[in-house]
């Protein structure tokens, strides 16, 4: 199990690095300047954290935050924001990149016919290589970059699953962790290539910044595992306090709804309400699309507001038996708690006061 355990580590950590690293070969391509091989020295930090996580963790995860994911951003990101800003002065015809993959097509046949009256199968697999990565170096920019983000997103959630988890969170949590990250990637994915796509904002340099920044500032929940794991509260003076009780209690839920208004769908209306009502940029996607971050966060608060009024009440309830002291961590552990307290109350009632027998009617002889 250990032997696994390494291996999935060391496995995972290995993808981040060459994807890293296809992203960095686009930049030194698109750019034509060998000066932006540097970014790939951001694999260090990963290599580094590899060595630290095999020592002190024997490569399990940590708690409520994934630093190998956290690394795979500072090591991505950066080329995708490259990408893009070049991808906003430069636009791909179809026929061109057609002339220039079947001239490719061309060069693959020569070599493979070349190859046959070679000395060995070396020089072939090096010839193949060669046309291979030429041919991939006359696929359209636009179309590499998408594939860039959307692999991105895949790699963060697969990433996710194969990466060893910690002692702290159990596989049913890490089952609904990736579910929730499959539905965040689709939303993040849609957000980029729907708003960057626009023409009129490919033309203001400013904005591509902003949409860039959102969608930065989106990424950041893939490191973090609150979603789906409560804090746990000790029976200490400062969790007999209102704002400890409600996140001891609801940590989750707080945490669900926090990403959704302030990283995601809150941020992601504000781009769109500003794309539309500032820009007068109208389609029949950024209407719907806005429409949806608004029903959302409605949602949202609406959701906020039933929880707090279910505190309320459970606070109540617990004040007037004098046992705020400590809020278990599980929503549902509190009703249990409280049907059990009234089941046995009942009980001593029924012991100490038991019912009145009905008296017998006297009979008609007496």
């Amino acid at each position: 199990m250990e032997l696994m355990v390494l291996l999935n580590a060391l496995v995972t950590r290995l993808l981040f690095v060459l994807h890293s690293l296809i992203g960095v070969w686009r930049v030194t391509a698109v750019k034509k300047e060998p000066k932006y091989w540097l970014l790939a020295l951001l694999n260090l930090l990963l290599c580094l954290e590899t060595g630290l996580t095999l020592k002190f963790k024997q490569g399990r995860g940590y708690k409520w935050f994934s630093p190998a994911i956290f690394l795979y951003l500072i090591c991505t990101v950066p080329s995708l924001w490259l990408l893009e800003i070049h991808h906003g002065t430069q636009y791909c015809g179809n026929d061109p990149g057609a002339v220039q993959v079947n001239v490719s097509n061309q060069d693959f046949n020569q070599s493979r016919d070349s190859s046959h009256g070679s000395e060995g199968t070396d020089h072939h697999i090096i010839q193949t290589a060669k046309v291979f990565v030429n041919q991939l170096s006359t696929i359209c920019e636009t179309v590499w970059t998408l594939a860039l983000h959307q692999t991105f997103l895949l790699l963060l959630v697969v990433g996710r699953w194969l990466l060893p988890i910690g002692v702290e969170i159990t596989r049913d949590q890490l089952s609904q962790l990736l579910l929730m990250f499959v539905g965040t990637a689709a939303d993040i994915l849609e957000f980029a290539s729907e708003t960057l796509d626009i023409e009129d904002v490919r033309k203001n340099y400013a904005l591509i910044n902003a949409i860039l920044a959102v969608w930065t500032w989106s990424m950041l929940q893939f490191p973090l595992d609150l979603a789906v794991q409560h804090i746990g509260c000790k029976p200490t003076a400062s969790t007999r306090r209102i704002p400890s009780l409600l996140l001891c209690r609801y940590s989750a839920e707080l945490w669900n709804i926090g990403v959704s208004l302030f990283i995601q769908d809150g941020p992601f209306f504000i781009v769109r309400s500003i794309l539309m009502g500032h820009f007068r940029i109208f389609n029949q996607m950024l209407v719907f699309f806005t429409a949806k971050n608004i029903l959302v966060v409605t949602l949202q608060l609406y959701r906020l507001a039933v929880i707090m009024l279910d505190f309320r009440a459970t606070i109540l309830q617990k004040s007037r038996k004098g046992e705020v002291s400590c809020c278990p961590c599980e929503p549902y552990e509190a009703s249990t708690h409280a049907t059990a307290d009234q089941d046995t109350e009942m009980k001593e009632e029924f012991v100490a006061f038991p019912p009145k027998e009905e008296s017998q009617a006297p009979s008609e002889d007496q």
